[in-house]
């Protein structure tokens, strides 16, 4: 209970308390004008039954002015959740956007890393068959030469071995 709800029901049990001890003032009749004519009525019930209207009144203004805030609220609050909703929605749409390009684009790359390393390893294969077709080439000349030595064929046409002395 607020304050001032609570310190105006103190007002009115104060109220109450006062009229109850002094009821038999308030219910004294007494010659009252209205203006146009005169009545007789007890002018203290008078003023406790307008000031009990007026706290009524004041009571059903005071809960329609809460329950008219509350459904404010409600509804601000719906519309904070549609906006929620729909901020979560465009988030997740541009993460799943986001990993598609990712995927899209390591994809990509794999592709370019795989076929430059097939260009690579074809490379790398034809410099190896190159130098292996080399070294067998130096071979089969060391093997030949060796080959010359060992049958005595090494004499070039036209030049004389050395004679011994």
């Amino acid at each position: 209970m607020r304050a001032r709800n609570a310190i105006l029901l103190l007002i009115i049990v104060l109220m109450g308390l006062f009229a109850g001890f002094n009821w038999p003032l308030f219910m004294k009749r007494e010659s009252l004008s209205l203006l146009v004519t005169r009545v007789e009525a007890p002018f203290g019930l008078i003023l406790l039954i307008l000031m009990g209207v007026f706290v009524i009144g004041y009571f059903l203004y005071s809960v329609g002015l809460e329950q008219s805030a509350l459904l404010e609220v409600k509804k601000y609050a719906r519309e904070l959740l549609a906006q929620r909703k729909l901020a979560d929605d465009a988030e997740a749409s541009r993460f799943s956007e986001l990993k598609k390009y990712l995927e899209a684009e390591f994809e990509a790359m794999k592709q370019v890393d795989n076929s430059k390393l097939l260009a690579r390893l074809e490379q790398l294969e034809e410099t190896l068959r190159e130098d292996i077709e080399k070294a067998g080439n130096t071979l089969a000349a060391y093997i030949g030469e060796l080959e010359d030595q060992i049958t005595g064929q090494d004499r070039h046409p036209g030049l004389e071995p050395p004679r011994e002395r």
